[in-house]
């Protein structure tokens, strides 16, 4: 006869979360303990999707993909921010503390307003190819890409834009302007991609001070967090190396 599987022990999860409805008036910021029991496999997203059915209708938290890809669901669990569709609550303890992530507009409880800030640092930093203008041939083919350049510009495709990076990082809390790691990984993107026109001299205006590269306080706090295990402070250094070479060139 075969061996039986040992059952698993299920728990009493404690969650307890951050309330506050910023549009509310006689909303107040306040913790409040939701209990459930364990299910094996059980993620902190389909946690809080039972309190949401079962407990509470009116708790507040974003999700789209529950797959790791959107970055919607971006929180501080037991302090740390995260992903809450990637965490297995098998991974905490039972009593797990979720908190809004700091560095963005809170919407309501877990809600946050990671958009505006992303589409704001996007259009300082003008983070998009900017190629030669030509007459478009709809039948040209574009020229090939070295493989390995190919590979390390996907790399940091890679990000989700959750915000996590931003809400770890102690530059970006304690100064409004700072472009954050999200930002920074997306413009070395672009100085990588043989498609983009842009001099040393473009990329620097852009990132070349205390609200880019060199606001970086070298915590390590935005690749310790970063759910897509990004090379986030390598690409810092090299931006910061680029920029470096460009002053000692002559440049501005």
């Amino acid at each position: 006869m075969a061996d039986r599987i040992p059952a698993v022990e299920s728990r009493e999860l404690c969650l307890r979360i951050l309330r506050y409805n910023p549009l509310d008036p006689h909303s107040a910021p306040k913790q409040v303990d939701y209990h459930l029991e364990e299910a094996p496999g059980m993620t902190l997203f389909v946690a809080l999707n039972e309190i949401r059915e079962h407990q509470d209708h009116s708790l507040a938290f974003d999700f789209v993909c529950r797959a790791g890809i959107c970055g919607s669901c971006g929180m501080l669990i037991n302090g740390r921010p995260g992903l809450a569709c990637r965490t297995l609550t098998s991974s905490l303890p039972p009593l797990v503390t979720l908190a809004p992530l700091p560095g963005f507009r809170l919407i309501a409880d877990l809600s946050v307003d990671t958009g505006t800030w992303m589409r704001g640092m996007s259009e300082r930093l003008q983070t998009w190819v900017h190629a030669q203008e030509q007459e478009v041939d709809l039948n040209a083919i574009e020229a090939p890409m070295d493989p390995d350049l190919a590979e390390s510009i996907y790399e940091l495709e890679r990000c989700i834009e959750c915000g996590c990076c931003v809400a770890a990082c102690g530059a970006a809390l304690m100064r409004a302007d700072f472009a954050g790691a999200v930002g920074l990984n997306k413009l070395a993107r672009f100085r990588l991609d043989p498609r983009d026109v842009r001099e040393d001299s473009d990329y620097f205006e852009l990132a070349g001070d205390e609200s880019g590269v060199f606001g970086c306080l070298t915590l390590l706090g935005c690749e310790d967090v970063c759910p897509k295990s990004l090379p986030l402070a390598g690409q810092i250094a090299y931006l910061r190396r680029t920029f470096a070479q460009h002053v000692l060139g002559g440049g501005t």
